[in-house]
């Protein structure tokens, strides 16, 4: 079937990282802007086979030779299941959940490990708190397990990785327009234009108005992103890019649990009710982010990449929200929180495809310096007596007048810089074809200064280095073209001032960082061309977290393991017939007690132990595709406190597409065609997501 979706036109035609295509052979060495055919609108589906990866080794390298698990959700997936953000992504992933992060986040769950920070665009850290978007995104990377090798700092139950857009020489004019059933609306275009055989000029644009079944929940959203390709002689290629995007939504905290004796679940049949006061709950981020990423080949296998960003992010969010579990009345609790940064990265790799010794090999050099400063200011809400006290029977207040904010107790207010020096080395040995080694080694030198601006004994000045080493091994074996089988160790570490590093004080500056190890082995499969069946088993240890011995005194015993196995299936059956399924199967649990979980014997929240997702897109006809998918999940627990539970679900979603003419199709999406009812994700023990009753999409993709 030929349909309109840019992506699904240049999926094979344009090099969709600062590094070589994807699709493009690891030691070509070929940094042109990629060929096209004469534009149409329209194309040859590509699917959702992704058969390489350029982030998880730093040199693109087949999905089936990578030591870990990694799955990939390409542009053609995302639209024709039009997913809108990263917790629609990770319910496609094995292993992986999402936090609903306040309302105002977007929040991983990999391996049983949190994180608001371990996100990344073309290998590029981007650990800033905001929802991300899809309308500039070639595919989305989903690479589980430390990564600190590859990615420094944090990392430990994995990280996802953005890969974006970029100029060709197709000129074509894309675009989509999409509306829903809570009357949503949202406009995209995908522009390219070369200017001659040297320099190309790309524009993606978004604007969204979006609706929800949750009374009074909106958001307003809008972005463009204008990228320039130059082909800078015949062996160098220069990106620019810069991006500006908008994001202002109702800080959304769910709902409650229910307070009877002997419940521990989620208030039912208040799914579309809002608690507190929606206008005054709410988040908004202004990002503007430029970049420039060079690459050139010297001839011989010798490639030199590096890639600059710098990030100005203005974040701030407000809510007021569930407090308490629910009787006849609910108790609210309100706060702001101001979090501004400023983000300057550069990364530069140099890549040596050789043979030394009659081995063949890829060597991999590199350094990255970085510099972030933030600003963070938190201010708690309080009410006009008896104002925070509402019935349950109407939970949705103005508070005009009955609600003031100021900084009290602990609020931070807080100034930070953390700077990165890292040097890193990895060297992908093939002594034969059925064997390669992946081998890699990496120093941080992590410093981080804050400044407390709270009064004594919490405010001061507080600094700490970490000198972090993080280590890499695995071995694949490869019995036959088509399979692989591999095993894995890797480590990485996060520094006690956490995932945003804003809570460094007298009593964790002097802590060591958490470390995670991750032992690993599997399988990877193409049982028939352009599909990869993978399957992998995992032990990982999560040690140093800190126990609380007394009030400031901390120990890092601490333990946490996870465990598990996944199963993924992705890419086209046939022409007609793309796939995207998979299954885990996972334990999470606190071994030994940390602050969180006394006893030591907490399961990790968000965790169900079976999680499975299935989704089918076949084509009838040249004219004619339908969807069909399935999401089911076991219970998991709200918090880590394991007071209040998730209940399983299932749900069914569906999709119709049809190409009209060459240049416009149209597609009709159903998510939760049977209306189940149901609690995806939480925050907190009383700030609970429901998941949307049945909603309907409908796009029109057109060109011009």
């Amino acid at each position: 079937m030929l349909r309109v979706s840019a992506a699904a036109l240049l999926a094979s035609s344009f090099l969709a990282s600062p590094a070589l295509a994807a699709d493009a052979d690891a030691g070509s060495g070929n940094v042109e802007l990629a060929e096209a055919d004469p534009i149409v609108v329209v194309g040859e589906r590509q699917g959702y086979d992704a058969k390489d990866t350029c982030a998880a080794t730093k040199t693109c390298t087949p999905l089936k030779d990578v030591p870990q698990a990694v799955s990939v959700i390409t542009a053609e997936q995302i639209d024709d299941q039009s997913l809108r953000s990263i917790s629609d992504v990770v319910l496609y992933v094995p292993g992986a959940s999402f936090n609903s992060g306040e309302g105002n986040r977007d929040t991983i769950v990999l391996r049983g490990n949190s994180s608001t920070a371990d996100f990344f665009v073309d290998g590029v850290r981007d650990d800033v708190q905001y929802f991300r978007d899809f309308y500039n995104v070639d595919r989305v990377e989903v690479l589980k397990g430390p990564n600190a090798m590859i990615f420094g700092r944090g990392g430990g139950g994995g990280v996802v990785n953005r890969v974006l857009k970029r100029s060709t020489h197709s000129d074509f004019q894309n675009f989509a327009l999409s509306g829903d059933s809570e009357g949503g609306f949202r406009l995209t275009a995908d522009v390219n234009q070369p200017l001659n055989q040297q320099v190309g000029i790309r524009l993606n644009g978004l604007y969204e108005d979006g609706d929800s079944f949750r009374r009074h929940v909106d958001l307003k959203r809008y972005g463009v992103n204008p990228t320039v390709g130059i082909q800078a002689g015949d062996s160098t290629r220069v990106d620019l890019s810069y991006e500006y995007f908008h994001d202002r939504r109702t800080a959304d905290r769910g709902v409650p649990s229910v307070a009877d004796p002997g419940v521990d679940e989620p208030l039912k049949g208040f799914d579309s009710v809002f608690f507190g006061d929606p206008d005054k709950s709410f988040a908004k981020v202004d990002a503007h982010i430029g970049t420039i990423a060079t690459e050139h080949d010297f001839g011989n296998g010798l490639t030199l990449r590096n890639r600059i960003s710098y990030g100005h992010f203005d974040k701030f969010y407000q809510n007021i929200y569930a407090n308490s579990r629910a009787t006849s009345t609910v108790t609210l609790g309100a706060y702001n929180n101001l979090n501004n940064r400023r983000n300057l990265f550069s990364q530069t790799d140099l890549i040596w495809e050789n043979k030394l010794g009659g081995i063949d090999q890829t060597l991999l050099f590199g350094f990255e310096a970085s510099r972030q400063k933030s600003r963070n200011f938190r201010q708690t809400g309080t009410f006009a007596p008896g104002a925070n006290i509402v019935p349950l029977s109407d939970p949705t207040v103005v508070l005009d007048g009955l609600i003031s904010f100021a900084r009290a107790g602990n609020d931070a207010d807080n100034r930070t810089k953390a700077t990165v020096a890292a040097l890193y080395v990895q060297d992908q040995i093939r002594p034969a074809d059925w064997i390669e080694i992946v081998a890699g080694l990496r120093f941080d030198s992590f410093k981080l200064s804050i400044d407390d601006f709270r009064p004594l004994p919490n405010g001061g000045e507080f600094s700490r280095t970490d000198k972090l080493w993080s280590p890499r091994l695995g071995v694949v074996l490869k019995p036959n073209d088509k399979l692989s089988i591999y095993g894995s160790f890797s480590r990485s570490y996060l520094p006690q001032s956490g995932d945003q590093f804003g809570s460094l004080d007298i009593s964790t500056e002097a802590l060591k960082p958490e470390r995670f190890d991750n032992y690993e082995i599997g399988a990877k499969w193409q049982p028939v061309e352009g599909l990869l069946a993978t399957a992998a088993i995992y032990q990982l240890d999560r040690t140093n977290t800190r126990f609380q011995v007394s009030p400031g005194v901390f120990e890092l015993s601490g333990k946490q393991r996870s465990k598990g196995l996944e199963l993924g299936l992705s890419g086209n059956v046939t022409q007609s017939w793309q796939v995207s399924a998979g299954y885990a199967w996972q334990k999470a649990e606190v071994t030994e007690a940390t602050t969180a979980c006394s006893t030591g014997d907490c399961k990790v929240p968000l965790v169900p132990r079976h999680t499975l997702s299935l989704w089918n897109r076949y084509d009838v006809t040249k004219d004619l595709g339908v969807g069909l998918g399935v999401i089911a999940r076991s219970k998991s627990f709200a918090t880590i406190s394991n007071a209040v539970k998730l209940p399983g679900y299932t749900r069914v979603d569906g999709a119709i597409f049809y190409k009209i003419s060459k240049e416009v199709e149209a597609q009709v999406n159903v998510e939760n065609i049977f209306g189940a009812g149901y609690f995806p994700t939480a925050n907190s023990d009383n700030n609970i997501a429901p998941g949307a009753p049945t909603t309907v999409r409908g796009t029109i993709r057109f060109g011009l």
